[in-house]
């Protein structure tokens, strides 16, 4: 008579269980959640303290000149927004409610909507997005937020396009107007809350295959409302035509651009004018970046000089001077923003040549420094002028404390010669002084999905 073995019959127990549990098809596994919604916090405040460089009041004679105050600035600018995004398959949508404005402000700021669109996609990588949409494209130097300043800057479009396989093609489509009134003769748009009447962009972007190159080519038509008193009804439209090249190979990176605009301004002047741009970056270390680059926009000459070294206005038969039309202008020509975000006097504009070089370096996790040099001259020739503008040197220091909060803090310093002195219409070029501490912080409120 066989003993009972107790050990097989445990394994038995266990193991016939185990393979029917193993034959049964696999249970319905959980869907993925279809809706996304999330709520956000962006608060930005930033004390600036400016010393010299504004332009100063005009002086009789030579002795109150040289006894003038320097003119100086302080102030807090603060800015909030609460993003609010949802996105169910094919459908995204995203409101930004936004207040700025200086600390004791008259009116209490401003508040408006920063953000407001909604953008459906297909399964084939083709978009259509329309509403208040902050644009940025490329290196931002020609279309981009600006989120330096403010109130930053977004748009009222229409925006169709397509992204795959590492092509990148998109319109947009604006048409601003003052109010839904019926105008004799014609649409007039003046004093908006965009800079443009019409604005028609075509936008390329090619990622070049297993090679660190990407290349795109951007065309637009701005239509502006005619200033011309004997033909105000009349849409005057200007062209800007141009690329971007970034060539990414290990350790470096380089830059270039060229544009060229062309058309008619807003008083029917024929418009030439250029730019161009190149960059290079280093990266020998993960926690070290050299940079060098040059900067050229191109300007016009002839203007009038009355007594006081005042700027005069004179009749141009083409504009040569580049507009750098709505780009990020904080990053590329100086931080204490003399050019393309204060202008000359009445406006003129002698283009800029933006000689650079800097570093950053990057000591610990959360610690950024870095430290640039510019050289700025007038792309002209004037008469009885150096081109020389000044010699502008930057210091900056970034710190993340959390993933939520940091606080960054710059110094610049400017040396400007008599050429800036009489563009600017200020005496206190020769030892500018500006600096900021800004304070960012970012948490998410509320993030759900179903």
């Amino acid at each position: 008579m066989k003993r009972f073995n107790i050990r097989r019959w445990l394994l038995a127990v266990i193991a016939i269980p185990a393979f029917f549990m193993s034959a049964q098809p696999a249970t319905d596994t959980v869907p993925e959640p279809k809706n996304q919604f999330s709520v956000d916090l962006q608060f930005l405040g930033r004390g600036e303290a400016r010393y010299g460089g504004m332009p100063a009041a005009p002086v009789e004679d030579e002795e109150e000149e040289e006894n003038a105050e320097v003119p100086t600035s302080n102030f807090v600018l603060s800015r909030a927004r609460l993003p609010i995004y949802f996105k169910r398959d094919w459908l995204e949508t995203l409101v930004t409610p936004q207040h700025s404005g200086v600390w004791g402000q008259a009116g209490k700021g401003s508040f408006n909507l920063h953000e407001a669109w909604v953008k459906m996609t297909t399964r084939f990588g083709m978009f259509a997005q329309v509403g208040r949409v902050a644009l940025n494209y490329d290196d931002e130097r020609i279309i981009g937020s600006d989120d330096w300043a403010m109130a930053s800057s977004s748009h009222d479009i229409l925006r169709l396009g397509y992204e795959g396989h590492g092509h990148k093609a998109h319109i947009i489509l604006a048409y601003n107007q003052n109010a839904n009134v019926m105008a004799t003769g014609g649409s007039i748009y003046e004093n908006g809350g965009q800079p443009y009447k019409t604005m028609h962009t075509a936008w390329y972007h090619y990622d070049i295959p297993r090679f660190p190159l990407g290349v795109s080519l951007l065309f637009m038509n701005i239509g502006m409302q005619s200033e011309l008193e004997n033909n105000p009804d009349r849409t005057w439209f200007q062209h800007l035509a141009g690329g971007y090249m970034s060539f990414r190979p290990e350790h470096w990176k380089a830059e270039a651009a060229y544009y060229k605009q062309f058309g008619k301004n807003e008083h029917g002047v024929k418009i030439d004018a250029w730019m161009a741009s190149a960059k290079v970056s280093y990266m020998p270390t993960s926690r070290f970046t050299v940079t060098a680059g040059y900067d050229y926009l191109s300007g016009d000459k002839y203007f009038a000089v009355p007594t006081g070294h005042n700027i005069g206005m004179v009749h141009h038969d083409v504009i040569k001077g580049f507009s750098t039309v709505y780009g990020s202008h904080h990053q590329f020509y100086g931080a204490m923003d003399f050019f393309y975000v204060s202008a000359y006097h009445h406006g003129f504009t002698p283009g800029l040549q933006n000689a650079y070089i800097g570093g950053t370096y990057t000591p610990l996790k959360n610690l950024m420094l870095n430290a640039s040099y510019h050289y700025f001259a007038i792309a002209t020739d004037l008469q009885d002028m150096e081109k020389t503008l000044g010699h502008e040197i930057e210091f900056q220091a970034g710190y993340a404390i959390s993933r939520d909060v940091s606080v960054s803090a710059g110094a610049s310093f400017m040396w400007g010669g008599e050429t800036m002195e009489r563009l600017k219409r200020s005496t206190t070029n020769n030892s500018l002084r500006w600096g900021y501490i800004t304070l960012v912080v970012t948490p998410r409120i509320f993030s759900t999905k179903w």
